[in-house]
């Protein structure tokens, strides 16, 4: 049922006219809800350090997470001490006594089951506070005060999320699948109409021809610096190695994300000829998923690792990738940044 509702958002079908109503209604329900944000009759809660907010329009994976894991890394680099904010998607549910849901994700203790993977992720790469909660400003608020040293947020999604005022909007476009047929859910795969691009602060494109623009700020980012990584030791190649290592053997790769075409190309561009098993995105595996008879090795993305660790077996590995971003992106961010620490309400630049 999932493959074929997004196989009829690829194109303008029956299905998409059928639904067309209630796209007209979700369309209305939208708008408003934007507008009364923007006028403030709905509260918008402003942080006491700037946020950066990375999102899209889209249902599904655009490449957030690496975009996200990238900015940690340069205000890291630049002397800032950030913390990052997600929803947990996945995650269980909230307890009666906690009806906001907020929850610190610590990376040596966090299981996705509990927390989510993306969080989980971050966590682990960053080394950063991490705070997730569907309630995006309570996430805000017990991260900072948990944490009075952080002087940056950055939101892993929530473009949508309006109670929480930003300073930066950034909105991610994958480069291949672009935005199906263009409607609004539930006749398309759009969130929000393709012209909200034109109002965030920088769109950035991930993979994918860069002639069409949305915004007078556009990036191009792509995924690379990759190394292959072993889920039950330290072992670590290069691309080339594990191509080599994966000849004349029975290679699987599983991948349960928005865009796994993606990383099945990817891993037949590095040289890894695998049979490809594609699972819901944001998928819980169990270990009977992936014993997978007669498999040498099963590959993986970094996403799906987290998920995986807890049983994996010496077959397992996953790939690991770094958002690369040109210096314009760094710089723009950079100054973004430096106007919301300059706002009359924020804190003193250093």
């Amino acid at each position: 049922m999932r493959d074929w509702v997004q196989s009829e958002w690829e194109r303008l079908g029956g299905l998409a006219l059928v639904l067309l109503p209630f796209t007209l209604l979700f369309a209305a329900a939208t708008w408003l809800r934007r507008a009364l944000y923007a006028i403030r009759l709905l509260p918008r809660w402003r942080a006491p350090v700037p946020v950066v907010v990375v999102g899209n329009i889209n249902v599904g994976g655009t490449g957030k997470t690496p975009l996200t894991l990238a900015i940690l890394d340069v205000l890291q680099a630049k002397g800032f001490t950030p913390g990052a904010i997600a929803r947990g998607y996945g995650r269980v549910p909230p307890r009666e006594n906690d009806p906001n849901g907020v929850v610190r994700v610590y990376p040596d203790l966090a299981t996705p089951e509990l927390f989510g993977d993306e969080p989980v992720l971050i966590a682990r790469r960053s080394r950063v506070p991490v705070y997730i909660s569907p309630d995006r400003p309570a996430a805000a608020r017990a991260l900072i005060s948990a944490h009075p040293e952080v002087d940056v947020l950055v939101s892993d999604d929530g473009l949508q999320h309006y109670a929480l005022d930003r300073d930066v909007e950034l909105a991610v476009v994958d480069g291949e699948r672009r935005f199906g047929n263009g409607l609004l859910l539930p006749s398309g795969p759009l969130r929000e109409p393709v012209s909200r691009l034109r109002r965030v602060d920088a769109v950035v494109m991930n993979g994918g021809s860069a002639e069409t623009r949305w915004n007078e700020r556009q990036f191009a980012m792509r995924l690379g610096a990759e190394r292959f990584s072993s889920l039950t030791s330290n072992q670590e190649v290069a691309p080339a190695e594990f191509a080599l290592m994966a000849r004349g053997r029975q290679v699987v790769a599983v991948a349960g994300i928005g865009n796994p075409r993606r990383f099945f190309e990817h891993l037949r561009a590095l040289g890894v000829a695998a049979r490809a098993i594609v699972f819901p995105d944001h998928h819980h595996y169990q270990a009977s998923e992936l014993r997978l008879p007669g498999a040498e090795i099963v590959v993986m993305t970094e996403k799906d690792a987290v998920k995986c660790a807890a049983f994996a077996d010496a077959r397992m590995w996953y790939l690991r990738v770094e958002a690369q971003l040109p210096r314009e992106f760094e710089d723009f961010l950079l100054a973004r940044i430096a106007q919301a620490r300059a706002r009359p309400d924020g804190p003193e630049a250093p």
